[in-house]
């Protein structure tokens, strides 16, 4: 079990730290990740001793599917993340006696080795984001959307692919936004 546990661990870190750490540049999820990968794995590993049959299988994904629809919404690359987290913690648990550790150390490495040439390859562009405070409430409409982007895109002067307004304080005319926006990766 240990032995599993320390490959979980470190094909966790080649994950979290070495890809999604350096290409985000985001350690906000980095304590969620590792946490929900060494829960997963001990859970995994402690039910295989068990007969476990499909109803307790689709149980323990409900479970997981309540508390993913209770929690805040994140977005989709880190959802990503968090499903190869959990897929590679459940492999390497419930990994049985027919299959042998250079399988393991193999299904890792191809995990990881996608994960690296997707994001390198097919995401050249760099997404990165950057809280502020506008003042301009009233172009913070539905209806204004192209104005709004334009009016951060001349201010900023980065191309900002998209936008979250967190809080908007029509007393001080002032709204707290999340800009999300590119840089081409060299």
């Amino acid at each position: 079990m240990m032995f599993r546990l320390l490959v979980n661990i470190t094909f966790l870190t080649i994950i979290i730290r070495g890809l999604y750490n350096k290409k985000t540049q985001d350690t906000s999820f980095t304590f969620t990740y590792y946490m929900i990968g060494i829960i997963v794995f001990f859970l995994c590993f402690t039910l295989k001793k068990y007969e476990l049959d499909i109803g307790m299988a689709l149980g323990l994904f409900a479970i997981f599917g309540i508390i993913r629809y209770r929690t805040e919404s994140i977005d989709i690359k880190e959802m990503t993340y968090l499903f190869i987290v959990i897929g590679i913690s459940v492999i390497n648990a419930l990994a049985n006696k027919k299959m042998s550790y250079a399988e393991i150390f193999g299904a890792n490495i191809v995990i990881v080795f996608a994960i690296y040439i997707v994001e390198r390859t097919v995401l050249k562009r760099k997404e990165l984001k950057m809280l502020l405070k506008y003042e301009k409430v009233d172009n913070i409409h539905f209806n204004n959307d192209e104005v709004f982007l334009a009016d951060l895109k001349d201010r900023l002067g980065i191309n900002v692919t998209r936008y979250e307004v967190s809080k908007v304080n029509y007393l001080k005319n002032t709204a707290d936004i999340v800009v999300y926006y590119t840089v081409d990766e060299q």
